[in-house]
């Protein structure tokens, strides 16, 4: 399996020298292409600033992220937004749509701002559109569909670029459970029929249990690693709360 995302002895560290946290200690793993990875952990385990160094919103203090052949962590701080809008797609707690542009508008925005030409963007829109269910809903507002459509607009507009890699930061954390029910099933249809790449954090065990492969972080370290498989996602739900338990840490919306 080709490799995504490597990540070699990163370490972050916040404070000074009389005071310094150590929110990563000598992480290290890698995505393969077409993964559906999670990263789990408690409150101050460190999930959030990985995401984080991972998506170039901060910096490491040692260690080396690598996207592909790209070395994120010597990018130049000038080309970083250039970076991001071509490589990484992000799905957020909140929705983040433009209430004043149409839902095609909103997916469209990242292809625009890529200067792709006007008739390629109506072309990928409809495409990525129709294959998440809202190509009907295209010349709608946000304020006139629901809020799994919403979701579904959202996630379009993440993957329309074909992002190298889908980063998910607590995306059902806002979310009731039929709702989140249905975002992770999109995720599951954009990692499956899309092929996309994507890594979530969550310190949920049901969000969780849809990815492939988990990491659980503990005190800013790699606890434990635990992989699907042949599992069902029932099965995988209750390995999941198991090493939770041994992490001390929230099991919040155990289901």
């Amino acid at each position: 399996m080709k490799e995504i995302l490597t990540i070699k002895n990163i370490e972050k560290y916040y404070g000074n020298k009389s005071n310094v946290t150590k929110a990563i200690d000598d992480i290290s793993f890698s995505v393969g292409e077409g993964e559906f990875i999670g990263v789990m952990g408690a409150s101050g385990s460190g999930k959030t600033t990985l995401l984080n160094v991972i998506s170039t919103i901060d910096t490491v203090s040692a260690g080396h992220i690598y996207l592909e052949e790209t070395d994120i962590t010597e990018i130049d701080d000038r080309k970083l937004a250039e970076f991001r809008r071509k490589n990484l797609g992000f799905v957020f707690q909140e929705f983040n749509l433009l209430d004043t542009l149409t839902l095609e508008e909103n997916i469209a925005y990242a292809l625009t701002i890529n200067r792709i030409p006007a008739v390629e963007i109506a072309v990928k829109v409809q495409e990525i559109a129709d294959k998440l269910g809202i190509g009907d809903l295209l010349k709608k507002y946000p304020s006139e569909v629901s809020g799994g459509q919403k979701q579904r607009c959202a996630c379009a507009r993440a993957v329309v670029n074909k992002p190298k890699l889908l980063l998910a930061d607590e995306p059902t954390g806002a979310l009731d459970s039929k709702s989140a029910q249905m975002l992770m099933e999109t995720l599951i249809s954009m990692n499956e029929e899309l092929k996309a790449t994507i890594l979530m954090v969550t310190h949920d065990a049901f969000s969780a249990s849809y990815a492939k492969r988990i990491l659980f972080l503990k005190d800013g370290r790699i606890f434990n690693e635990i992989i699907r498989g042949d599992k069902t996602r029932k099965q995988f739900f209750g390995e999941i709360l198991d090493v939770m338990t041994l992490l001390g840490g929230d099991l919040r919306d155990v289901r």
